[in-house]
């Protein structure tokens, strides 16, 4: 894990642009919102998950977070079936303020086309690049 600035980047995991980070494990991938993400809509207060078995499309919402600040889109990072969905998330929604990246995750899928979308996404060098140039 390293910081910049004020974000914790951790290695080992791939972004997305649209504040996404995903884990690959094994032929599924966990997906939660960075710590960049929860830092900018502050005290996260709701969040709308889907269903397990809902198909979703990268690039496309599948969620939402509402904050005191704002609400915002669940951008998915990747396509794929929803296999599980971190139900702590939506009694808690303040795991991800507190834990984004452990306990804050917040779906786990089984991706569709994994080897070609990833290419899509940020590696932990090309994520600590884009972080220096937030904000």
């Amino acid at each position: 894990m390293v910081k910049v600035g004020e974000y914790e980047v951790p290695e080992g995991l791939y972004f997305s642009v649209d504040y996404a980070w995903i884990k690959v494990e094994g032929e599924k991938v966990r997906m939660g919102i960075t710590d960049y993400a929860q830092k900018q809509l502050r005290e996260i207060v709701y969040a709308e998950l889907p269903e397990e078995g809902t198909e979703i499309n990268q690039n496309d919402p599948y969620g939402t977070l509402e904050s005191v600040k704002a609400v915002s889109d669940l951008i998915s990072a990747l396509s794929g079936t929803i296999e599980e969905v971190n139900e702590e998330i939506k009694s808690n929604p303040e795991l991800l303020n507190e834990d984004p990246y452990e306990s804050g995750w917040l779906i786990v899928i089984r991706p569709s086309n994994l080897d070609e979308e990833i290419k899509d996404l940020m590696n932990f060098d090309k994520a600590v690049e884009w972080h220096k140039n937030q904000d």
